[in-house]
């Protein structure tokens, strides 16, 4: 049996982009030529990250998160997933938790929407 944390996220120094699964067998691969920029919230339960690509928005919620939010200042985040609840009591005090993630792609103001419905 393997005594090693379970993780929900990753770190390669060698990766030119973040996949990010959105559920099982389902997942975007971003490239960091795209990234743009990162923005955190903490509050008293919960933490929010949000990683901002050219063409989507990543929106990260969980518990300690500031190692995965330097990881992609660095470059280096390689991989992130939801964890399962029936994994949370394994995880390591202080090591980062994703309880949820959620993509969006970023239309244009001159695209219309995937509806065909324009909104102003």
């Amino acid at each position: 049996m393997s005594t090693k944390s379970p993780e929900c996220w990753a770190i390669d120094p060698q990766v030119d982009g973040l996949r990010v699964e959105t559920a099982p067998g389902r997942a975007i691969t971003l490239p960091f030529n795209q990234f743009a920029f990162a923005e955190s919230v903490i509050d008293d339960k919960e933490q929010r990250l949000k990683l901002f690509f050219a063409t989507h928005e990543i929106l990260i919620e969980g518990h300690n998160l500031r190692r995965i939010e330097i990881a992609i200042q660095k470059r280096e985040l390689s991989f992130v997933a939801k964890l399962s609840t029936n994994y949370h009591p394994l995880v390591n005090q202080g090591q980062p938790v994703i309880l949820k993630i959620v993509v969006s792609e970023i239309v244009p103001p001159n695209k219309k929407s995937p509806s065909g419905n324009d909104s102003p």
